[in-house]
Order: structure tokens, then sequence, then C-alpha cells
């Protein structure tokens, strides 16, 4: 059984060229932008042993694996759900994409050290 060590969200858009696979793509960058990970150097546990788990809510089709290569650390597993919102500009006609996005990240169980004070 992993353990869920870090969950962070993101959202992202495209202004002009209703393409959800780069607002999603914002969307994660956008979530991980918010977030470091230094448990992995403090513990001397590699990169490698994470599974990175992304889910994008967009409405339209998604190039999951383009969105996977993205990642910048661990094993990316990327899944898209129906979500998103469409926003049309009435002056001009042009439809704006937006997307969201959940980054979580998994590791194997840890034994021996504790985040918390247990006094």
């Amino acid at each position: 059984m992993e353990q869920r060590i870090i969950i962070e969200m993101g959202m992202g858009n495209d202004l002009y060229g209703q393409d959800w696979t780069k607002a999603a793509s914002r969307a994660i960058e956008d979530a991980i932008r918010h977030s470091s990970l230094p448990i992995f150097e403090a513990i001397n546990l590699p990169h490698s042993q994470m599974r990175v788990q992304v889910t994008v809510g967009v409405g339209g089709p998604v190039d999951l694996e383009k969105l996977a290569q993205g990642l910048p650390r661990g094993r990316a597993e990327v899944k898209a759900v129906e979500g998103g919102m469409q926003v049309e500009n009435p002056d001009n006609g042009n439809v704006i994409v937006i997307a969201s996005a959940a980054v979580e990240a998994f590791v194997p169980p840890q034994t021996g050290w504790v985040l918390r004070d247990q006094e």
C-alpha cells in the first residue's frame, strides 16, 4: 500500500486556440509550481520511487502521453475526466478553454521516521 505524500491543485487555460492539452498542461504546471518535496533528500529516497498520479478535468480531447512526459519526476500516470469550462466572448465569438488538475505523489510505505512531534 503506497502512501500519498502530497496533493496539489492547479488551473490552466488556452485563450485563443481551444487546445485542451495546452490548458491541461498549464493546469499541471500551476499545481506543481506550488510544491516542493525536500522529504526525498531528507530520507534518502530516490525520485524514481515516487508515483505521480495526475487527474485533469477537461471538456475535450487531450494528449495524455504528452501531459505525462511534461512531469519532471517520478513515474507519471495521467487520466482525463469530464470537467473544465468554456467561456465565449460575445463580442468576437472567441472561446477560452479552462482545465483543472490534481497532482498526487505516492511513495512506498516508509518506516522509521515521523512527520510530527510524538510528545
